[in-house]
């Protein structure tokens, strides 16, 4: 089996030459984060290839991941971020992964003025450029689900992936038990998958994390195995990279040996057509 992280961030230091925006030390896991480390992390765990995701709080760049894929074309792909504000970003998207390893995009609306524009209309014109390109994108957006269900029903064709369950980084136990009962909703439509990643820090007990087991069979069974993607996070976790990798190998006794082999890397390469 194939073991595919759905998430991991790398990033660069803010210098003069590569600025990050004004609030981002605010956001960040750390000064920076290279690939040599996470290489390294993914050796310790058993992980063998990334779906490497550039963090918000560095701004919308991806030089940093696509270099990374570039280089080791056989461990990661981009999920890229565009400046859904600019002008000059519409009609960029035809020929966006023209960039070496370069899948789709991935999109936040969790804070700052990103918060208003699944409402404004600001991100109206990315769904169906994203759909005519034939663009997977994932989808940081808790408290939105309501947005979701219209904009996969809007535009059938559109490949979504919803990180973290659609929770919200502060939601601990039983605190997103609501949450979960809009996302599994959302398991109507054939376009949306979910990606189980960092849940670890959405609950207070320790590993084998007890109480994420049944939640995390009832997103199983809503959205079945090949649409719910393994995902770390890793910066993030409470735990370290393996416990999290084992939760769902090694403890989750429901799931078969065919489950885990979508689970922990096959669907979500075959969603965004990792080659």
């Amino acid at each position: 089996m194939i073991t595919t992280d759905a998430q991991a961030h790398i990033w660069g230091p803010d210098t003069p030459d590569r600025p990050w925006p004004p609030d981002g030390h605010t956001f960040s896991h750390g000064d920076q984060y290279t690939v040599d480390q996470l290489l390294a992390e993914m050796a310790g765990a058993g992980v063998d290839q990334v779906v490497l995701v550039p963090p918000s709080f560095e701004g919308d760049r991806n030089d940093i991941c696509l270099a990374a894929a570039r280089a080791y074309p056989d461990r990661f792909r981009v999920m890229g971020r565009v400046t859904l504000t600019d002008p000059a970003s519409r009609g960029t998207l035809a020929t966006w992964r023209d960039q070496p390893g370069m899948l789709g995009l991935r999109l936040s609306f969790s804070r700052g003025p990103s918060v208003h524009w699944l409402a404004d209309g600001t991100a109206d014109w990315v769904w169906p450029e994203a759909a005519a390109a034939g663009l997977p994108i994932m989808v940081f957006a808790p408290d939105k689900l309501d947005a979701i269900d219209k904009i996969a029903t809007a535009h059938p064709d559109l490949r979504l992936v919803m990180d973290h369950l659609a929770l919200r980084t502060d939601l601990r136990d039983e605190g997103i038990d609501p949450v979960l009962d809009d996302l599994v909703k959302l398991a109507r439509h054939d376009n949306i998958a979910v990606k189980s990643s960092c849940l670890a820090s959405n609950v207070t007990d320790a590993y084998p994390f007890p109480s994420l087991h049944d939640r995390i069979r009832r997103v199983v069974d809503a959205f079945g195995p090949r649409r719910v993607f393994w995902g770390s996070d890793v910066t993030r976790l409470d735990s370290t990279y393996d416990e999290y990798r084992r939760l769902f190998v090694d403890e989750l006794g429901f799931l078969a040996p065919g489950d885990l082999e979508w689970i922990m890397g096959r669907g979500v390469r075959e969603w965004l057509g990792w080659q």
